[in-house]
C-alpha cells in the first residue's frame, strides 16, 4: 500500500503573504482617463456639497468667474479681469485636482468591479425538482432552499452548501489564485460554493443560499464599485471638524473686508476669496475621501473584502485579537513525530497497533502515522483491508479498526482509558506520564488500545508558523493584546502560547467560551478582532467589533462577519490590524500637514492684502514675495497643487511602523507637522519667482 504523507487537498494557507496575487485580476488600462473624465462630473453640486470645504471652494469658484466678467459687481475694484480670472482658474483646478484624487481611488474599485460583473452572469441551472429529476432553468430563477446539479466545466449558479458529491473548482475569478480547491459536504472548510465559479472535474449537488441579488459576488460588486461605501465614525466627525474651521475662517474673512476699509487699504472681493481658500483646510478636505476609499482598496489588495469602511476603520483602533491556535497561530496538520510505548508492548507492537488503528483514516494525522510506523519498518497485513474502519467521532473521540475477534483505537487520553476499563482491561501507569510529556512538548498525544491492552502513545506535533513571534511582538508594541484560543488542554497550549509569543491562551475552548471571551474585553471598554470559519463562529464573529470569515467558511460564518478573506488564511487578520493602523495614521499625518499648511500661506497671503494701509504688516513679509497680487496667486497655485502632490501618498499610506499611540503622535508631529510648516515657505517662494515674470 502505498499512503501519501500530505493531504491532496489544494491549499495556499501556507503561501507568503507577499507572494499571492490581488484580487481579482483586473485591467486598469485608461484609470486615469476615465478619473479625469469623473473629475468632472464631481463638479455638480450635488456631489459637492457632501464635502464642506470643497464646496465652499466651489462657490469661490463661482463667484471669482462672475468678477472676471464684471470686475466691479461687488463694487470698485482696484484689479482687473485678468487677475479675477486667474483666481477663478486655478481655484477651479483646485476643485478638479480634489475630485481626481477621490476619482483615481475609486478607479481601481470600479475596475474589479467590471470584472466581477463580467464573471456574474445568467447561467443555466440543473433544479432537482420534488419529484427527484432535474429541469433546467436560469440562475436568475433560483432561490434560497433549491436543490442544483453542477458538472464539470459548468458555472456555480449561485452562493450554496455542498450536499453531494466531490469535486475540484476553480475560484480564481473570485480569489485571483489559479489552484482549485476541493470541495466536499460535511465540513466547515469545504463545503461552501461561490456563484460564478467553475466546476473543473466531478459533479456536486448544492444547496442555494442566497436569493438573486443577494449574492456574495452582488456584496462585492457593491462594495468594490464604492456604491455602498460609507462615511466611517472618525471620517464624519473630522469632517464636522472641518466644516467648522471653514467656517471660522469663513468669518474671520468676513470681517477683514471692513478692517481693509478702516485702514484705506481696501480688500477685494477676489482676493478675500484666495484668502479664504488658502486658510480653509482643502488639502485634507480634499483628500479625505480618497483615503477612506484607498485604505478599503489596500484591505481588497490582501484578498479581503471589507463589508463597509467602518470595519477597516475600526481594525485601526483594535485592542485585543483573539486567534485560534490551529491554521491560524499553527500550520495545524498536526503530523506524527514519534511513538511512546508503555508497559511491557516494545516500540514494533506500538507502531504496528497505531498503523492499524490508522489504515482506515485518510486525514492528514492518520496519513502521518501509517507513514511514521512504515518508515519504523511496519509492514502493512491484508486483513486490515478487509477490517471495518471505524470513523473518529465528537462524542466517541477515538478511531480505528475493527478486525474479527480484535478491535484497534487511537484517541484521546481520557476516552482510551474510559474504553479500556469498559472491556476490564488496566491502565497503565505510564500512560499518564508519557502523555504529559508529549503535552509539555506541546503535542497532542493520542493514545493507542488493542483488545482491552493500551500499547502506548502517539505524538502529534503542530508547528507554529515561520514569523508568528515577530509578529505578536510588532501587535505588543502597538499595544494590542494577543490571546490563543484552542481546543487543546491547559498543558499543551501553555507550551503553544510560550512558544509563538502570545499574551494570554484560552484552553479547551467551546464556542460559548470565545463569545464570553469577546464580551468580557468589549466591557472593559476594548474593541475585539476574531477570525472564524464554521458555523459555530458565527455568534462570536457577530459579537466581535471587527469579525474576518474564512472564504472557504459557511454561508453563517460569512454573514455574521464584516469581512470576508478570499484566501482563507486566518492570518490575515494580523494584515487587516495593520491596515486599519496605516488607514488612521495617514488620515491623522495629512490633516496635520494640511492645517500646518496654513501658518505659511498666512505669512504670505495677509502682508500682501495690507500692504498700503497697514504697511508694519510687511514685516510679517518674511518670503520677501514680488508683489501683492504674485503673493495671492503663489500661495493659492501652491494650495492647489499640494493635492495631486499627495495624491500617491493618500492612495499608498503612510509607511506603517509598530509603535504606540505616543510614538506615533510624536512622529506625525515631527514629519508632517513640522513638514507643513516648512515646504510651504519653499514652494510659494519657488512659485513666486516664476508669477513675478507675468505679474
Amino acid at each position: 500500500m502505498t499512503t501519501p504523507l500530505t493531504s491532496e487537498r489544494p491549499t495556499q494557507a501556507h503561501t507568503p503573504r507577499g507572494e499571492r496575487r490581488h484580487t481579482p485580476k483586473v485591467q486598469t488600462a485608461g484609470l486615469y482617463r476615465r478619473a479625469i473624465a469623473d473629475a468632472f462630473k464631481k463638479l455638480d453640486p450635488r456631489v459637492m456639497v457632501r464635502n464642506p470645504v470643497m464646496f465652499v471652494v466651489e462657490i469661490g469658484t463661482a463667484l471669482t468667474f462672475l468678477l472676471t466678467l464684471e470686475p466691479d459687481l461687488f463694487g470698485s475694484s482696484r484689479v482687473g479681469a485678468g487677475y479675477n480670472g486667474a483666481i477663478a482658474f486655478i481655484l477651479f483646478l483646485t476643485l478638479l485636482f480634489a475630485n481626481f484624487a477621490e476619482a483615481v481611488a475609486e478607479g481601481r474599485g470600479k475596475a474589479q468591479a467590471d470584472s466581477l460583473k463580467k464573471t456574474k452572469g445568467d447561467t443555466v441551472a440543473h433544479r432537482r425538482e420534488p419529484d427527484g429529476t432535474y429541469r433546467d432553468v436560469s440562475s436568475t430563477q433560483l432561490g434560497k432552499g433549491d436543490v442544483v446539479r453542477v458538472e464539470r466545466g459548468e458555472m456555480m449558479p449561485g452562493d450554496g452548501e455542498v450536499i453531494e458529491g466531490v469535486a475540484t473548482v476553480d475560484e480564481s475569478a473570485i480569489t485571483g489564485e489559479s489552484a482549485p480547491v476541493l470541495k466536499e459536504p460535511g465540513t466547515d472548510i469545504a463545503s461552501s460554493v461561490i456563484g460564478g465559479t467553475k466546476v473543473v472535474s466531478d459533479w456536486l449537488v448544492i444547496r442555494i443560499s442566497a436569493n438573486p441579488g443577494e449574492s456574495f459576488l452582488d456584496k462585492m460588486i457593491a462594495l468594490v464599485e464604492g456604491a455602498a461605501r460609507q462615511k466611517t465614525p472618525n471620517e464624519i466627525a473630522l469632517t464636522v471638524l472641518l466644516a467648522v474651521l471653514t467656517l471660522i475662517f469663513l468669518m474671520v474673512t468676513v470681517t477683514l473686508a471692513p478692517f481693509g476699509l478702516y485702514s484705506r487699504s481696501p480688500v477685494d472681493v477676489a482676493t478675500l476669496i484666495a484668502l479664504l481658500v488658502c486658510l480653509i483646510p482643502t488639502t485634507i478636505g480634499g483628500l479625505l475621501s480618497a483615503i477612506g476609499i484607498a485604505g478599503m482598496d489596500r484591505v481588497a489588495q490582501f484578498n479581503v473584502i471589507a463589508m463597509s469602511g467602518k470595519a477597516v476603520e475600526a481594525a485601526g483602533d483594535i485592542n485585543t485579537v483573539i486567534l485560534d491556535k490551529t491554521g491560524t497561530i499553527t500550520f495545524g496538520n498536526r503530523m506524527a513525530a514519534e511513538f511512546l510505548p508503555v508497559g511491557s508492548h516494545p516500540l514494533e507492537s506500538l507502531a504496528e497497533m497505531a498503523m492499524a488503528s490508522s489504515w482506515h483514516d485518510t486525514t492528514p494525522e492518520g496519513r502521518s502515522i501509517v507513514a511514521l510506523a512504515a518508515r519504523l519498518g511496519v509492514k502493512d497485513r491484508p486483513e486490515w483491508s478487509q477490517g471495518e474502519g471505524i470513523a473518529f467521532s465528537a462524542e466517541t473521540r477515538m478511531s480505528g479498526l475493527d478486525l474479527p475477534g480484535l478491535g484497534v483505537r487511537k484517541g484521546a487520553t481520557d476516552a482510551i482509558k474510559r474504553y479500556v476499563q469498559e472491556r476490564g482491561g488496566k491502565v497503565p501507569a505510564e500512560l499518564d506520564l508519557a502523555a504529559r510529556q508529549v503535552a509539555e512538548l506541546g503535542g497532542t498525544p493520542l493514545a493507542v488500545v488493542a483488545g482491552n491492552e493500551v500499547f502506548g502513545v502517539i505524538y502529534l506535533k503542530d508547528t507554529i508558523k515561520p514569523g508568528m513571534r515577530e509578529r505578536f511582538e510588532q501587535m505588543r508594541q502597538m499595544g494590542i493584546k494577543t490571546v490563543m484560543c484552542t481546543g487543546d488542554n491547559p498543558i499543551t497550549a501553555r507550551v503553544i502560547a510560550q512558544e509563538a509569543g502570545v499574551d494570554d491562551f484560552l484552553a479547551e475552548a467551546k464556542p460559548e467560551d470565545k463569545i464570553r471571551l469577546i464580551r468580557d474585553e468589549q466591557a472593559k471598554g476594548k474593541l475585539v478582532a476574531m477570525t472564524g470559519d464554521g458555523t459555530n463562529d458565527a455568534p462570536a464573529l457577530a459579537q466581535a467589533d471587527v469579525g474576518l470569515a474564512m472564504n472557504s467558511g459557511t454561508p453563517a460564518a460569512k454573514e455574521a462577519a464584516n469581512m470576508v478573506d478570499l484566501d482563507s488564511d486566518p492570518t490575515s487578520l494580523i494584515d487587516v490590524v495593520a491596515i486599519g493602523k496605516q488607514l488612521l495614521i495617514t488620515r491623522g499625518a495629512l490633516t496635520t500637514f494640511s492645517i500646518s499648511n496654513d501658518v505659511a500661506k498666512y505669512f504670505a497671503i495677509i502682508p500682501a492684502i495690507f500692504v498700503v494701509g497697514v504697511p508694519e504688516l510687511m514685516a510679517l513679509n518674511v518670503m520677501r514675495l514680488h508683489s501683492p497680487q504674485s503673493a495671492v496667486l503663489s500661495a493659492l497655485i501652491f494650495n492647489a497643487l499640494i493635492i495631486p502632490a499627495l495624491i500617491p501618498l493618500a492612495l499608498k499610506g503612510v509607511k506603517f511602523r509598530a509603535l504606540t499611540a505616543d510614538q506615533m503622535l510624536f512622529r506625525n508631529v515631527t514629519i508632517y507637522g513640522l513638514g507643513g510648516l516648512v515646504v510651504p515657505f519653499i514652494g510659494i517662494k519657488l512659485i513666486d519667482l516664476a508669477v513675478a515674470l507675468f505679474v
